[in-house]
């Protein structure tokens, strides 16, 4: 496969366009939850998916086939068609105005082969693939989702979005993206409704915090920031990949009580060593690792922490452990597995409650 550095090829954007629901949607506001509306939240989520022609495709453009179910599952998800404005104290509300959703299709004279390893992440031809139209990217008065389907000469296409990612996590997009496959395959509706009910995750009134909050502490990791952002010349981004053997040759490194763990938590503890000994800090440097936990798979409780099926808002908190460098330095893998265990095991219903 090619390298990302010899792979030429040009993008011809169209103007782009306004898809708005195909059928009229109410026009009201609702209000983001109180895990939707964090700062950390309100900025642009990008992800581009790439796509391989298929035979019994021939004849069908895919701009026009997803240009029409997206306009279908917007009658759906319309809220994702409206703006945000802000209300008192800066929370955020949906307008749900029904002006669509930026949609843009474009045509690259290169096939997917040809393309090669320049899709792996960090893609380097993101800004082809995925244009900023000038104005777009606030967060508050522009459209809540682009779009962009860029056909390939091999009969292949591409296909970029841009979410505010205070409308929705990752589990919202694919359901929102599934939705439009089912659409477009035929469907008269997505197999799985989606819910707002994002009173769901509102904080308590009054707020009570009864459970340690490392990730709102400030550590030692603070203080990595200057080596992060001044050691840019002696850096580089790779992607790295890994499948069955490289899970496996990392589950025999931990000790046989922890080789059940999941291959997130795995993976996740393999990272946080490895970085831990990339940037060689002092010993008693103490650092923090944030896990983010999906609230949807929560343990019903009086209060039905657990999601209905179809909500698409942002449903997780991120409980963090400690550590000393020296101590994921020099104790094998195990020592951060147990440590990534832990933090997702503090997941519970009176956490979230306490986070929120």
């Amino acid at each position: 496969m090619a390298s990302p550095s010899c792979v030429a090829f040009s993008v011809r954007q169209r103007d782009p366009e306004l898809v708005v629901p195909e059928k009229a949607t109410p026009h009201e506001r609702k209000q983001l939850s109180d895990i939707d509306d964090q700062e950390g939240l309100r900025f642009q989520l990008p992800v581009i998916m790439f796509y391989e022609g298929d035979p019994s495709m021939e004849g069908k453009d895919p701009v026009k086939v997803i240009r029409e179910a997206v306009a279908k599952a917007l009658v759906f998800y319309y809220p994702l068609a409206g703006r945000l404005v802000e209300g008192p104290n800066r929370k955020l509300i949906v307008d749900c105005t029904g002006e669509g959703v930026l949609f843009i299709q474009a045509e690259a004279d290169i096939t997917l082969k040809q393309l090669g390893d320049a899709i792996l992440p960090p893609c380097p031809c993101r800004e082809e693939l995925l244009y900023d139209v000038p104005g777009s990217g606030e967060i508050l008065g522009c459209p809540l989702v682009l779009i962009q389907v860029t056909r390939l000469t091999c009969g292949g296409f591409i296909l970029a979005i841009r979410l505010n990612h205070t409308m929705a996590d990752a589990f919202g997009l694919v359901q929102f993206l599934t939705a439009i496959g089912e659409i477009a395959r035929g469907a008269c509706a997505p197999s799985v409704p989606p819910l707002w009910e994002r009173k769901l995750l509102a904080a308590r009134s009054p707020p009570r915090i009864t459970c340690t909050h490392h990730e709102y502490e400030e550590t030692g990791d603070e203080k990595c920031a200057p080596i992060l952002t001044m050691g840019q010349d002696n850096m580089v981004q790779r992607s790295f990949f890994f499948g069955p053997k490289e899970v496996r040759a990392l589950r025999e490194l931990l000790p046989p009580d922890l080789r059940v763990c999941s291959t997130f938590e795995l993976i996740t503890a393999c990272v946080w060593k490895c970085r831990t000994l990339a940037l060689e800090l002092h010993p008693d440097e103490v650092i923090r690792l944030t896990c983010m936990n999906n609230v949807r798979v929560g343990v019903r409780g009086k209060d039905g922490l657990q999601m209905p099926l179809g909500y698409y808002g942002n449903a997780f908190v991120f409980p963090a452990v400690l550590s000393k460098a020296e101590m994921l330095c020099k104790n094998p893998l195990g020592y951060a597995g147990e440590l990534v265990r832990e933090a997702k095991a503090q997941m519970s219903e009176e956490y979230t409650g306490s986070f929120l």
